[in-house]
């Protein structure tokens, strides 16, 4: 699973300031209590100097620490009891003072002793990642259980044998199950079909449930990510202040590319074989893609070449999306 190393920072520097943030707020209870109830502080010193007088009860017990460690066991039962009441009678809670790690599994590092990220860190990746999703993407309101089918008619189209409404179920089935069994199966997907019929927002969606399963997912627009391969073959400047050869890196490489828009950029010489770079490095890595696009497939081959339409032909599911624009109806409903 790949992560981005960007976003990875950014949440562990998050999951670093909760971390703390709970320490000094431990520190802060602590001091609270001790302030007022002294034999607490007390009590709290005897039972974390447990481990030494263990120790030192093996030594002078001729190496036989067993009735030294039950007599220890007994004693720290008592304290940890008188402890439990005095916070009880101070009006706190009994475990107002626990500082035990909030993820048992890593301890609260972040990472599982074979260096893995540790599924606490996992959820701090995903808020970020979906952070930055959803400055492009309204991954807050569009998800498979918010899609509407009243925007599509019943009406069959005799162009394509079936109405829109039952073309868009099979086409939200499919990528409710894309997203559901995504890591478990290799497959793209190409979206074609005119403006404002829900591509981008079945995009949305995708990415939304791929990202909260933990991989890494882009989204962007084509115009802007071929910008970026200019950027980094001619040293243009860049508009977006960005690295090109990171921003490269992670569309070549997140587990889920998301781009959309594509045919709307100008062209130019390098967008052909470009293209064809991110579709067939892709590809040979097993890493999935979602295309969208208004034009139709025999389109895109005349514009990114042949070798590019055999590759989306053979290895990618192609999605039609036909109806009513969607936008120009909601307007007229108002």
């Amino acid at each position: 699973m790949a992560r981005d190393a960007k976003i990875m920072s950014a949440a562990y520097r998050q999951y670093r300031q909760d971390r703390d943030a709970r320490r000094l707020e431990l520190e802060r209870r602590e001091e609270e209590v001790y302030r007022r109830l002294p034999r607490v502080e007390a009590i709290d010193r005897e039972l974390r100097g447990t481990a030494a007088k263990i120790v030192l009860a093996a030594f002078q017990q001729d190496g036989d620490a067993e009735e030294a460690l039950l007599a220890l066991q007994q004693s720290n039962l008592e304290l940890q009891r008188e402890r439990a009441e005095l916070l009880v009678g101070g009006g706190w809670p009994f475990d107002y003072l626990d500082g035990a790690p909030a993820c048992p599994h890593c301890r609260d590092s972040g990472y599982l002793p074979d260096g893995r990220p540790c599924q606490c860190l996992s959820a701090y990746y995903t808020r970020e990642q979906n952070r930055r999703l959803s400055k492009l993407l309204d991954l807050g309101n569009q998800s498979f259980s918010t899609f509407s089918f009243d925007w599509y008619s019943p009406e069959v189209w005799a162009e394509y044998g079936r109405s829109p409404l039952e073309n868009m179920r099979m086409v939200r089935a499919i990528c409710a199950e894309y997203a559901r069994s995504f890591g478990r199966r290799d497959g793209s997907l190409l979206f074609t079909g005119a403006p404002g019929l829900g591509k981008t927002f079945l995009s949305a969606c995708i990415a939304r449930e791929v990202s909260e399963h933990g991989f890494s997912v882009v989204y962007d627009t084509a115009s802007h990510i071929f910008q970026q391969f200019e950027s980094a073959k001619f040293g243009r400047e860049n508009p977006y202040e960005e690295d090109p050869d990171r921003e490269i890196n992670r569309y070549l490489n997140c587990d889920l590319l998301l781009m959309d828009d594509l045919g709307t950029e100008m062209t130019t010489s390098l967008i052909p074989p470009v293209f064809y770079r991110i579709v067939n490095d892709r590809l040979l890595n097993h890493r999935r893609t979602v295309l969208s696009t208004n034009l139709t497939v025999e389109q895109l081959g005349q514009r990114y070449g042949g070798a590019v339409l055999s590759r989306i032909r053979g290895e990618y599911q192609t999605l039609l999306f036909f109806g009513d624009d969607i936008r120009l109806l909601r307007r007229d409903r108002q």
